[in-house]
């Protein structure tokens, strides 16, 4: 059964789209293309596993924040397969694992095969829900860009089960769990999350704490590469101040009311006969007690709806489970005949299906926008003429106008892609919006040069072109900062505003047109000595009061620096002391990936270096770098000749051994077990 309703998941998702070569878009997914293929093409053959690219907002951490297992897999499997395609089966995969996850959770609680083929099933309809779309686990979120949630997801049952089964077994700790509860973190932190709380229950079971707290000291000990510099530069993320969802409905939406009145017979039946459920009712109750929590404290670091999609499989896994403890019931009753039995769970569980595909409206034709790719769309002789008229252009970074009639190119993110298409034309907006202390700075300037921005942080002090056209001058001023050099125009009252500002057209590919902004440096001498903030407020605060201030722009803020520059508590204080730079000159600067080069004459003048800052960043011929407002790094070089390098630090290098060793340490324990065996046998048969 649990085959079957992964070929009906897959067949949901248009597999004549998905087998297609191509370069698949739609939603978040449209943006994610660029991760893996810069996995494959730079951080790989430079022997990194996370890095930095300056592709998206002057530059951010790469798979420090985000989940790197889906990545990985799509690399492996474009070694035989296209890339695009490689990417897409990656993407349905976590849907299409998901019955065979669900059953083996289902077995795992002691519930018979065949019940737990119906429970199983049953479970796994729940990606079929199409009230929401970007909670995660879903179709339509898959295929909004959550695909590494679906991956998680169902690698999460299958930790769990195991747990729960050497719990039931009386085994304690397994290597598998902690092996797949490792799967699960590098595909997703809010599911594993989540599913190291719900089996805290099974704490309180014979050999429950060693099978728990095994699992996760092992996962995190396989995972560390990833996981120690994770938590080590966590704070170093942007807070994108997610509003939670209010309200009861998403909660029980009503199609789930049917649903839930038999999950509660099944779960009756389940407690009635003593199985181990303890962490099942925990997933049904925790997410929705976290739901309300979050709306409650106001925490808006996580987006609360992100955890109700566990809830959601709990009640159609019981409502399954239910249905097959009568079928069974019902087929020993009248005969003895197995056949009878796996037919009346055939029926049951294509019951689930067919009701599931008739709830089915938006998933096939999202499937079909998104597989058909960019190349499918009408309007991609329009995507592609501006992308290589970008290509025809000297080097530069590119703003381009945000717009939600983007979509037509495939996603409202299409142009994200300018540096995946033209190399050398990194687009200052990107995805993975947490991962780049540039992201709420980057919003700003959005706002100010486009008609329709879509403003996602709340609470910034927007300048919005759409309110006033002269904005438009003040966003120059800011990309200034950021040294970006083109600006892309969609829409007529974008043009007159770059028109009105002085700007000069470069390229005119309709749609679009490319503009030439103000020639600002790279790498910028200070006109005046910077100030280090010592205020209460923190750093990120205090950066953006400084960027509203056009007038002050030229007055470097840094979060610290050396002991005999001026500390201020107020932003915009201080001494205003001007640097005697007039003669100074700035040549051979080199941005590349990992790697940033310059020569200068100003030697024991701070230098502002206009890629975003991350404490990776070590110079060489030059003290610092230094975290300088709004979020891009200061040095003071010491020498005429100045690198500054993206390095290992005590995170990844820690974090790379506990991994190694741990392997290690599995593989030298697996020699030595299948010796002592191959031992026992030869002494048995002697």
């Amino acid at each position: 059964m649990a085959a079957i309703a992964a070929l009906f998941a897959f067949f949901i998702m248009r597999p004549d789209q998905i087998l297609a070569s191509n370069t698949p878009t739609g939603g978040d997914m449209g943006a994610h293309v660029l991760i893996p293929a810069y996995l494959r093409d730079t951080l790989i053959p430079g022997g990194r596993v996370m890095g930095w690219s300056m592709d998206w907002y002057a530059g951010f951490p790469v798979l420090y924040f985000y989940f790197p297992l889906p990545a990985f897999t799509i690399v492996a499997l474009d070694v035989l397969l296209p890339y695009g395609v490689a990417f897409k089966l990656v993407t349905v995969a976590g849907l299409v694992a998901l019955p065979f996850a669900s059953y083996y959770f289902a077995r795992s609680m002691g519930f018979s095969r065949p019940v737990a083929a119906v429970g199983g099933v049953a479970g796994a309809t729940f990606i079929y829900m199409e009230s929401f779309s970007i909670f995660g686990g879903n179709t339509l979120s898959t295929l909004a860009g959550e695909y590494s949630f679906s991956w998680s997801f169902a690698l999460s049952l299958v930790y769990l089960g195991m747990v729960i089964k050497s719990v039931r077994e009386g085994r304690g700790f397994t290597i598998g769990a902690g092996v797949v509860l490792a799967l699960a973190a590098l595909s997703h932190v809010i599911t594993t999350l989540v599913v190291v709380l719900v089996s805290l229950p099974l704490f309180f079971k014979r050999k429950g704490p060693a099978a728990v707290a095994g699992a996760w000291g092992l996962g995190f000990a396989i995972a560390a590469f990833w996981a120690v510099p994770l938590l080590a530069r966590v704070n170093l993320t942007s807070d994108m101040q997610w509003f939670p969802v209010t309200g009861f409905e998403p909660v029980l939406p009503r199609e789930l009311w049917p649903i839930v009145l038999l999950a509660s017979a099944g779960l009756a039946y389940a407690v009635s006969k003593r199985y181990i459920v303890g962490p099942a009712i925990a997933m049904a109750v925790l997410p929705v007690a976290g739901y309300y929590l979050i709306q409650f404290i106001d925490y808006r670091k996580l987006y609360n709806a992100r955890l109700l999609p566990y809830w959601y499989y709990v009640a159609f896994l019981f409502a399954g489970l239910a249905v097959g403890v009568a079928v069974v019931a019902v087929a020993r009753r009248l005969t003895s005949d197995p056949r009878i039995l796996w037919g009346g769970v055939a029926m049951a569980g294509m019951f689930f299906l067919l009701a599931a595909g008739l709830g089915v409206n938006k998933a096939p034709s999202w499937a079909r926008w998104n597989y058909s790719g960019y190349e499918g769309k009408t309007t991609f002789p329009e995507y592609e003429g501006l992308m290589e008229t970008l290509d025809g252009l000297p080097e530069g970074r590119v703003m381009w106008e945000a717009n939600n009639d983007l979509n037509k190119y495939g996603t409202p993110m299409a142009l994200m892609l300018t540096g995946y298409w033209s190399d050398g034309h990194p687009s200052m907006e990107g995805l993975l919006f947490e991962s780049s202390l540039t992201t709420p700075f980057h919003f700003l300037n959005a706002a100010e040069v486009s008609k329709r921005p879509s403003n996602p942080i709340p609470g910034l002090d927007y300048h919005r072109l759409d309110s006033d056209p002269g904005n438009f001058e003040r966003g120059i001023v800011h990309l200034g900062v950021y040294g970006v050099a083109y600006y892309v125009s969609f829409t007529d009252e974008a043009n007159e505003a770059a028109v009105s500002a002085g700007l000069e057209i470069l390229e005119v590919s309709p749609p679009f047109t490319v503009y030439a902004l103000p020639e600002t440096p790279l790498i910028e001498v200070a006109p005046y000595q910077p100030v280090v903030y010592d205020g209460e407020d923190g750093f990120v605060d205090a950066a953006l009061d400084w960027y509203g201030d056009i007038d002050g722009l030229d007055r470097w803020m840094v979060a610290d620096g050396p002991e005999d520059w001026p500390r201020v508590e107020t932003v915009g204080t201080g001494p205003r002391r001007r640097l005697q730079t007039d003669n100074a000159s700035v040549s051979d600067v080199v941005l590349d990936d990992h790697r940033i080069s310059f020569t200068t004459t100003a030697v024991g003048v701070p230098h502002l270096v206009k890629v975003s800052y991350f404490p990776n960043w070590t110079a060489v011929g030059a003290d610092g770098p230094y975290r300088a407002a709004p979020s891009l790094m200061i040095v003071v070089p010491t020498d005429n000749d100045v690198v500054i390098e993206f390095s290992d630090t005590w995170a990844e290098t820690s974090g790379r051994w506990i991994t190694i060793s741990t392997i290690v340490g599995l593989g030298a324990w697996w020699f030595i077990r299948r010796r002592r065996a191959k031992a026992e046998l030869e002494a048995a048969a002697a």
